[in-house]
């Protein structure tokens, strides 16, 4: 079956500030609320302040050089180097930097934890995932492994 034949689901990486995913990261229900909020009204100046000071630049070329590091698959990357293709012999995935997230596309979760996940996870563990389809596709990428004591004042609200 050809790539073009398959279909792709589309998912979200946000990387969360410190602060917010030692706070939010038993709470993922409360994170994903947000960001599905965000996603499907990003003209609403108060959902658009909170969800930039919660989340990171992605720095394309660091990013893209963890990508080329990986031994276990096949990395292409397009001319304007935001969008690269990820596959091996069983795995295809299509990923899309954006300043402040990474949207890819595969058939599944699995295909992810297979060619994208490892890498991320070495790059940067504070990353949160999101499916845009299905509701119950969310979570943290790694566990948080630091205790947090000091835990920011700071609340995210998301109003439906």
């Amino acid at each position: 079956m050809a790539k073009g034949e398959i279909f792709l689901n589309k998912y979200y990486v946000f990387w969360i500030k410190e602060e917010f995913a030692y706070h939010y990261f038993y709470k993922n229900d409360i994170l994903y609320r947000f960001l599905s909020a965000y996603q499907k009204n990003k003209d609403r100046p108060d959902l658009f302040i909170q969800y930039h000071y919660i989340t990171n630049r992605f720095p394309v070329n660091m990013l893209i050089s963890h990508l080329h590091r990986s031994p276990h698959q096949s990395v292409q990357v397009d001319d304007h180097k935001k969008e690269i293709e990820i596959y091996n012999h069983q795995h295809y995935l299509s990923l899309h930097i954006h300043e402040k997230q990474l949207v890819f596309y595969c058939e599944s979760l699995h295909d992810a934890e297979e060619l994208l996940f490892p890498i991320l996870r070495v790059f940067q563990p504070l990353l949160f995932v999101m499916s845009e389809i299905n509701q119950g596709e969310y979570g943290w990428i790694s566990p948080v492994t630091k205790n947090r004591k000091n835990h920011s004042g700071q609340i995210l609200y998301s109003y439906h």
